[in-house]
């Protein structure tokens, strides 16, 4: 499976005359609302970037770990901004697991584009364009992928940016709450609790986060409730 991008004709308007152009590899690109995050409900293109390194317990995107259709950064761009709308996620499987995707990051913030990124945090995320919201989601226990969580990039959050916790369990909700203490992350950024759809009853989430009086946000996926888990959605 490629999840790198890859090489072809130069191309004038995306990389300089003499080098490669940007190609990536891309499952899907859609307009919907926006059904997670500080943004949510507003309409918004999504970038869905093929290829992920992790196997999370609850996964509801596994049909992007294979397959996509390789294009060229412009051809992206283009298909974004076809729909007129001013936010854009960029989202996967993983999309830091191609190396392309802060190109395509930049290039839409080049354009006035409002640009967040949804990554599992097990990347670096370094990179990232400054300009972009990054949503980071750290793993918990009950994913099965704890072990992946790249802790330095705590320090690269800012203000505009958010952490994400997908709880499948009480087990998983302290664990949470301990991360939230240690790592002091709701004075950096904003911190999103979400209940893993069929696992954990959001009303019994919501308990649990009044009763310790936690300073994050309880999010529930307004595009499963809306259209359950349609592809594209």
């Amino acid at each position: 499976m490629s999840t790198v991008a890859e090489a072809a004709a130069p191309s004038a308007s995306t990389s300089d005359a003499a080098g490669p152009s940007v190609r990536l590899r891309i499952t899907e690109i859609f307009f919907s609302l926006q059904g997670e995050t500080s943004r949510v409900g507003l309409p918004t293109v999504f970038v869905r970037l093929t290829g992920c390194p992790l196997r999370c317990g609850y996964c509801d995107t596994a049909y992007a770990f294979h397959g996509g259709r390789m294009m060229d950064l412009d051809a992206v761009l283009a298909e974004v901004e076809s729909h007129g709308a001013r936010f854009v996620t960029v989202t996967g499987g993983e999309p830091l697991a191609q190396r392309a995707c802060l190109d395509l990051l930049r290039a839409l913030c080049d354009r006035g584009l409002s640009v967040s990124l949804e990554t599992s945090g097990a990347l670096d995320i370094a990179g990232v364009d400054p300009r972009v919201s990054t949503i980071l989601d750290l793993k918990t226990p009950g994913s099965g992928e704890e072990q992946r969580n790249l802790w330095g990039n705590l320090a690269h959050l800012d203000s505009h940016d958010e952490v994400k916790f997908v709880l499948c369990d009480e087990a998983d909700y302290l664990w949470a709450k301990s991360v939230l203490d240690t790592h002091a992350i709701a004075a950096r950024c904003p911190v999103l609790f979400s209940p893993s759809f069929h696992q954990l009853p959001a009303a019994r989430l919501a308990e649990w986060i009044l009763r310790d009086r936690l300073p994050v946000r309880l999010q529930l996926q307004l595009h499963k409730q809306l259209w359950g888990e349609a592809q594209g959605r």
